[in-house]
């Protein structure tokens, strides 16, 4: 006995005998297409192979399908070559979209008329809203699996207050010197985050896209517009961390504010003008590096940032991860030294928790060599010195020596 199917799902087989898949009703594919996108979720699919598993239907129409889903957010072009796609935040609710079956027609002589094939499908239910996160009281997790401790800021974990920033819709700018933990504060504050880094080489086409040549099942070559992480943030409601912001090129990076402030919408002229609007939830956080060279708070970028939070090294954080205690007084000193305009350089948390890694492995006393070899050339001598004070040795940078 066939078991019977659970509400809302959708039979993808031919019926027996009857050698051709079965008609289905308008949106069904694509709610068929998604449920498959959303099974293999983080595994991005090509048509056809989409196709088998729909036992068979024309990858052609699949393809269609999966393009009506790009363009209205519930899909993204995975890459252009072989064309793939994968499954956005709101792919599940187009594959949980319940197929109202057709009804049995009526006799001859009672027919309706037939209903217009072309009509337009109901749109999609909208997104239900994000749950609440749960309360922060200690380490949140970070999508690599790392656990992030959360620092006070205005009274309430970090996390905890860039969530509330996101929901008033106040865009945030995180700046303090690199390896200080920016990047995995935002993270821990944002799941559904999606990252652009900045560089001086940063074009307009990284932000929204740019057509790519791509190859169908049948050999044709075909150019696809394919979007930015900017018009997935956007349509997806999702957060968009610009890392290194101050390196992109002012004019570059202008092409994010009109989504940033009340317009909430871009127009892409590189795809004939497509206009994308920005659904609830979309939010833009920086980060910054002061003093980096080539980086440039320039007063365009800085006005749309109305929170503006210096991210510095937790020392004693440092000391409670079970940092060498030696390494630590080693930051300290360089830090007060580098407030004090002695120094350019001091060691931050990513420094110090490579200290750790190394002396767990080759020793402390190489794992403060590296760090002597670490800092900047200018610095070398203030660190080496510092280091000499702590360990009461001189400590070289790590080196090759004589063969064995």
């Amino acid at each position: 006995m066939t078991a019977p199917m659970s509400p809302g799902t959708v039979s993808a087989t031919p019926a027996a005998g009857s050698g051709t898949t079965s008609r289905l009703r308008n949106g069904e594919l694509r709610a068929m297409v998604a449920r498959v996108l959303a099974d293999n979720h983080g595994t991005p699919l090509t048509p056809r192979a989409i196709a088998a598993k729909l036992g068979g239907r024309s990858s052609g129409a699949v393809g269609n399908a999966l393009k009506a889903l790009a363009d209205q957010g519930h899909a993204f072009a995975a890459s252009a070559a072989p064309l793939t796609y994968g499954a956005t935040a709101t792919t599940d609710t187009v594959a949980a979209a319940t197929i109202t079956p057709a009804p049995p027609r009526p006799p001859a002589t009672t027919r309706a008329a037939r209903p217009n094939r072309t009509a337009t499908a109901p749109a999609p239910a909208a997104t239900p809203p994000n749950p609440a996160p749960a309360p922060v009281t200690g380490p949140v997790t970070r999508p690599n699996g790392t656990p992030y401790h959360p620092r006070l800021l205005s009274g309430m974990p970090d996390v905890v207050a860039l969530r509330k920033l996101r929901d008033a819709g106040i865009p945030a700018l995180m700046y303090g010197p690199p390896g200080t933990g920016k990047t995995s504060v935002v993270e821990a504050a944002f799941p559904d985050l999606l990252t652009v880094q900045g560089d001086g080489d940063t074009t307009v086409a990284d932000l929204v896209g740019e057509y790519a040549q791509t190859v169908d099942e049948n050999g044709t070559v075909r150019y696809t517009f394919i979007h930015g992480p900017l018009v997935r943030a956007m349509r997806e409601g999702r957060t968009l961390f610009i890392d290194d912001a101050t390196l992109i090129p002012p004019t570059v990076l202008a092409v994010v504010y009109p989504a940033m402030d009340g317009r909430r919408q871009i127009i892409i002229k590189a795809n004939g003008g497509e206009i994308i609007d920005a659904a609830p939830g979309f939010y833009v956080v920086a980060g910054h590096n002061p003093g980096v060279h080539g980086a440039v708070l320039t007063d365009a970028l800085s006005s749309r940032f109305a929170a503006q939070i210096h991210v510095s090294t937790d020392y004693d954080l440092a000391a409670q991860l079970k940092i060498d205690k030696r390494a630590v007084k080693i930051a300290r000193n360089l830090a007060t030294r580098h407030a004090n305009g002695e120094t350019g350089w001091a060691p931050q948390l990513r420094e110090l928790l490579a200290f750790q890694k190394i002396a767990d492995v080759l020793g402390a006393e190489a794992a403060a060599g590296n760090l002597v070899g670490t800092a900047p050339e200018e610095d070398r001598a203030t660190v080496a010195a510092v280091v000499r004070q702590v360990f009461g040795k001189d400590l070289a940078p790590l080196a090759l020596g004589t063969r064995i």
